[in-house]
């Protein structure tokens, strides 16, 4: 098998429901979609999620990655050798993980289509579904309790709470949230790098009774002893997101046992194949795995989707990234049912982009 060509194209999605989180405001989201074709007349789809906040990449830039760097690279070249292949992309594109997060994303979708199995099976196939948190970012009280209830009368068993702004209100917040829904549905909170040391522990303690299950990245991503002091001292267990960005931090946050959980994120990591280097050190170290999302089209979604299938310490999912997107080109492309996710079935990825 030999690529013959790459085809790239920018999506520029509206969100139905726009929200906010402690460093910015979300309105729209543009993907960069991805097609690889063979000699053997099967292609292969990938989507990239740029996020200059995030990946320092922009929808320009992704696209010019994509159909000129990343094409360079891939035309000619054998689908099936992804390591090789991915290893030279890497060198080609070095700061840029969303870009390659969706030529690796491509390359997983052909070899599952060789071999004709789900992607998620041809990885190990651990599990066949996995329950998704539902996000309700920064609101004021009555609306996020507003939406809580909603959420949960669509059949979600699991919220996750954004803050990080104001400590006293993410508190009220949080026990009004726990209040309506009641003991059985998990409430988890992201401060997405909002919260000093001492608010942290000051969130912790006074948030106590309504038996959050986690914290995700409190303090800042460029400051990790912030990140250990909290989890040294807080007990609740916390996660790391964005401090995680490629598997030398996975090493060095588990060296020095600055967190509990992590949060891979294949746009940060680049795609699977870096994912599951990633997810074996978090393995070693005794670390739990969550696979988060961007601002997703579904076929990206259904890359972590896969992912987080084939391994067993992936125990929990933030695959929601895709729920609000008006005009999504591949919505389908995973399937939700009373709060789990499925894959369609289907060898690769399991969905095909129209032409």
């Amino acid at each position: 098998m030999k690529i013959t060509g790459v085809e790239c194209w920018p999506v520029t999605m509206p969100l139905s429901e726009p929200y906010t989180i402690a460093y910015e405001r979300v309105e729209s989201t543009t993907n960069v979609f991805l097609r690889i074709d063979t000699n053997t007349g099967v292609s292969g789809f990938g989507c990239a999620a740029p996020d200059e906040g995030v990946t320092g990449e922009t929808a320009d830039g992704t696209m010019r990655n994509l159909c000129e760097i990343a094409a360079s690279v891939l035309k000619g070249c054998d689908p099936l050798r992804y390591a090789m292949v991915l290893d030279r992309l890497e060198k080609a594109l070095p700061d840029a993980p969303s870009s390659r997060a969706a030529v690796d994303m491509a390359l997983f979708d052909l070899l599952g289509k060789a071999a004709g199995l789900p992607l998620c099976k041809l990885l190990g196939g651990f599990r066949d579904r996995i329950r998704t948190t539902v996000t309700i970012g920064i609101l004021p009280l009555d609306d996020a309790v507003r939406r809580a209830r909603d959420y949960v009368e669509q059949g979600f068993t699991c919220l996750k709470m954004k803050g990080g702004m104001d400590v006293g209100e993410d508190v009220a917040k949080v026990l009004a949230v726990r209040e309506v829904v009641g003991p059985r549905i998990e409430l988890r909170f992201d401060a997405n790098q909002g919260m000093s040391v001492d608010d942290a522990r000051q969130f912790v303690e006074r948030t106590r009774s309504a038996k959050l299950e986690l914290l995700e990245q409190p303090t800042p991503r460029g400051q990790p002893d912030l990140l250990g002091r909290v989890t040294q001292t807080v007990p609740l267990p916390v996660m790391a997101d964005e401090s995680l960005m490629s598997l030398r931090d996975a090493f060095r946050l588990a060296r020095r046992n600055l967190v509990d959980m992590v949060n891979i994120k294949l746009m940060k990591v680049g795609g699977i194949f870096e994912a599951l280097q990633i997810n074996a050190v978090a393995r070693s170290a005794g670390l739990e795995v969550m696979v988060g999302c961007m601002d997703e089209a579904a076929l990206a979604i259904a890359a972590g989707l896969h992912f987080a299938l084939a391994r067993k310490n992936v125990v929990y999912a933030d695959l929601d990234g895709h729920f609000d997107l008006i005009g999504d080109p591949s919505s389908g492309a995973v399937i939700l049912r009373k709060g789990f996710l499925y894959t369609t079935g289907g060898p690769g990825l399991g969905f095909d982009l129209p032409d």
